[in-house]
């Protein structure tokens, strides 16, 4: 009998599975165990005053300056969207007259840093000191346009470069057959991009598009720099006074994480909301399902 039928021929209960060992795997998780430790040691020794983060989580200062940092977020970025859809539209026509507009509005939002452009609208008045129409409706610019407004009109000026391409992108997914059976059935252009084309970019759209929702909620701590009273300003006035400058910006990146969390999970169902429609891919376990099966495959591997 050869080799190859002796060992076929044995039963199953003598083979014993031996894992391959990975060395480079075991070399990168106890450098980064040993890291993390490092860390943690010292945080431990440094002189961190925990009660007082404690105190500064519920101050309402702080609360207020995070739901401003919220819904400063929110607004621009719905700006953004709206102002993104609308750029990739035009960037997609065919007149040379739409695009080449879309593109400079491309090319100013995009080569030039947020910073500035929080500062130029702040500043704004300096050029266009009044608004409206002359003889029926004119008001000062400066009483107008807030430190909130001016931030507002900014981020979301920004974010709308950025979210037309993402939308761009998004829209030369679609298939082009399913644009050309579209318009031969008779739709207008409004009902193809409502029908066909946008519910099928989302799968696209919506991943790139919640990283910069993310994004957008951290770059409103620049809005400081025209007055706007955001948590993290509102934590330096405090760290100013009383020097507990670590303390103070431990609370805020609590709040940061605690914000972005919620996001985090508000892109995951609307991700797996999109991603029904596509039969061929299975729909993502929700964060529920996957503890329930977490432990529920650590129960069964300890029967």
């Amino acid at each position: 009998m050869s080799k190859i039928s002796q060992v076929e021929a044995l039963p199953t209960q003598e083979l014993t599975i031996v894992p391959r060992r990975n060395l480079g795997r075991i070399i990168a998780g106890v450098l980064v165990t040993a890291f993390l430790v490092w860390v943690a040691v010292s945080f431990a020794n440094a002189q961190i005053d925990w009660g007082t983060v404690r105190h500064y989580l519920t101050v309402p200062v702080l609360i207020r300056g995070a739901g401003t940092a919220v819904v400063l977020t929110i607004v621009a970025m719905l700006l953004g969207v709206v102002l993104g859809i609308v750029t990739a539209v035009m960037r997609l026509s065919t007149n040379r007259v739409v695009f080449g507009v879309a593109w400079l509005y491309l090319w100013i939002f995009r080569g030039t840093p947020v910073y500035v452009q929080l500062l130029v609208w702040f500043n704004i008045s300096l050029i266009f000191p009044y608004f409206g129409i002359p003889g029926v409706f004119e008001a000062r610019t400066i009483d107008f346009l807030t430190p909130f407004i001016a931030a507002t009109i900014a981020l979301g000026l920004n974010q709308g470069a950025y979210a037309s391409e993402i939308v761009r992108a998004g829209i030369l997914s679609v298939d082009e057959g399913q644009i050309e059976a579209a318009k031969a059935i008779g739709m207008s252009q409004m009902m193809l991009m409502r029908r066909i084309i946008l519910p099928q970019a989302m799968r696209v759209i919506v991943p790139p598009l919640g990283n910069e929702l993310i994004g957008m909620l951290k770059t409103t701590s620049l809005a400081s720099a025209i007055g706007v009273t955001e948590i993290l300003s509102e934590a330096q006035h405090i760290y100013f006074v009383n020097s507990r400058i670590m303390e103070l910006l431990i609370v805020c990146s609590i709040w940061y994480l605690a914000v972005v969390t919620v996001m985090t999970a508000g892109q995951f169902y609307v991700e797996r909301h999109f991603a029904k429609g596509a039969s061929s891919k299975v729909l993502p376990l929700t964060p529920i399902q996957q503890i329930k099966q977490f432990f529920g495959a650590k129960r069964r591997a300890s029967l």
